[in-house]
């Protein structure tokens, strides 16, 4: 089969389509045919230099077409989506207990861009960060994929939704989606902005994308018991002071978040919860994943270079064919 291999570099990443052979699945594998794969910052930029190639491609949609030993309730021909092991491929490998089968109304393309993305915000908003209907919830670079999913998970939440981007077109674009607020900067200045649509009061959640230049105007901007998820550092800034004052004062929680790290259980248990609270919101059509650009098979390239321009409001895919 063929199968891209990326090598991350500081500053780009390299490329390389191999002809490899299609995986066996383990015991608790199951064998998809890849239809659509999806871009992910974390995977592709920021790398070591030396660093060796991996198989790129980290979540995708596809159909069954082979079950590994134990597994259960998965059929050759059903349609599924989740983290997978090499998506950008022909046919790539997932865990039996991390795939999810793809909503009703999603096409091959939304339902690659769902599983990380969705799964990591539904961690940060719902089951650490216990955000409730009419609460505030600030979103720092609002149009990534991750702060697109947090912004449309938080309006099915009934939650209020400020979210802070560089460019107003972008912002103007999220507002047809939900958007309450749109702080236009990219710098650490929007405590001001954020007082201003909250009464003085403070947001109630903070999903930070953008990293440690923007962390303590994340903390200046919560209110009584807020809580900060951080879950990106896409300015490469990976330290942060942080006022204890603010902290004692507020009775503020922190909270770090990435399943990279996790278990392939502790996953599995998140992926079960998503399954139970937010997939019958993409069922009923509340929810569809917003991709920006799907790019060919044979334009992976491009499709990285797209989003190392930032250019992107959601998701960037590849579709497999």
């Amino acid at each position: 089969m063929k199968a891209y291999w990326l090598t991350p570099g500081p500053t780009a990443t390299t490329v390389e389509l191999r002809e490899t052979a299609t995986p066996e699945p383990k015991p608790g594998e199951i064998l998809v045919r890849v239809r659509a794969a999806s871009l992910n910052r974390g995977e592709l930029l920021g790398g070591k230099a030396g660093a060796p190639a991996k198989p790129g491609g980290g979540e995708c949609s596809g159909e069954v077409v082979k079950v590994g030993d134990g597994v259960t309730g998965v059929s050759a021909g059903d349609r599924m989506m989740g983290r997978c092991g090499g998506g950008f491929a022909e046919y790539a490998l997932m865990d039996a207990r991390e795939a999810m089968r793809v909503p009703g109304p999603l096409s091959w393309e939304e339902a690659a861009a769902t599983p990380l993305t969705f799964l990591v915000v539904y961690d940060m908003l719902v089951a650490q960060g216990h955000l409730a209907a009419g609460q505030w919830l600030l979103v720092t670079a609002v149009s990534s994929g991750v702060g697109v999913a947090a912004l449309q998970t938080g309006k099915t939440l009934g939650a209020r939704v400020i979210g802070t981007s560089g460019s107003a077109e972008k912002l103007g674009r999220l507002e047809k989606h939900g958007l309450d607020v749109g702080v236009q900067t990219r710098a650490p200045d929007f405590y001001d902005a954020i007082m201003k649509a909250t009464d003085g009061k403070g947001v109630n959640l903070v999903v930070n994308n953008v990293g440690g230049s923007v962390f303590a105007e994340c903390i200046r901007s919560l209110g009584y018991e807020g809580r900060l998820a951080t879950v990106g550092h896409m300015d490469r800034q990976l330290s942060a002071t942080i006022d204890l004052e603010a902290l004692h004062r507020n009775r503020l929680t922190v909270f770090g978040v990435s399943n990279r790290f996790r278990t392939a259980g502790q996953r599995a248990e998140t992926v079960r919860a998503f399954v139970r609270d937010i997939v019958p919101h993409f069922e009923a059509g509340k929810i569809h994943p917003i991709v920006d650009k799907v790019f060919e098979f044979g334009d992976l390239g491009a499709a990285i270079k797209f989003m190392e321009s930032d250019g992107q409001v959601g998701k960037i895919v590849v579709r497999v064919d």
